[in-house]
């Protein structure tokens, strides 16, 4: 008996729409891992295409290759960038409901 064969699970498949793309980097952030944060970028870039992203960005689709690879460490701004060519931003709330004094 053969065991059946697994696909592999490309989140950039299923990325299809502004706000599946705002929910999936937003649950990424919150996970507190950079690298994780970095793979969802790399993913939904890859689903709104690397060049097209590049483009929109003011990078070179090389240069965001190596900004987004495992293990690089994208600077602060070519993340913005990114993240405004994708069309979302990073907001920043508190973690805990502030206390009335």
């Amino acid at each position: 008996m053969r065991k059946p064969t697994l696909l592999a699970f490309d989140p950039a498949d299923h990325l299809v729409d502004d706000a599946a793309i705002a929910v999936y980097l937003t649950e990424a952030l919150a996970a507190d891992d950079a690298v994780h944060f970095q793979d969802a970028l790399q993913a939904v870039t890859r689903a709104r295409g690397m060049s097209q992203v590049a483009e929109a960005a003011g990078l070179g689709r090389e240069s965001l290759y190596k900004a987004l690879k495992p293990g690089a460490h994208p600077r602060f701004d070519t993340v913005q960038r990114v993240l405004g060519a994708l069309g979302v931003r990073l907001t920043i709330e508190p973690l805990e409901p502030p206390s009335v004094i």
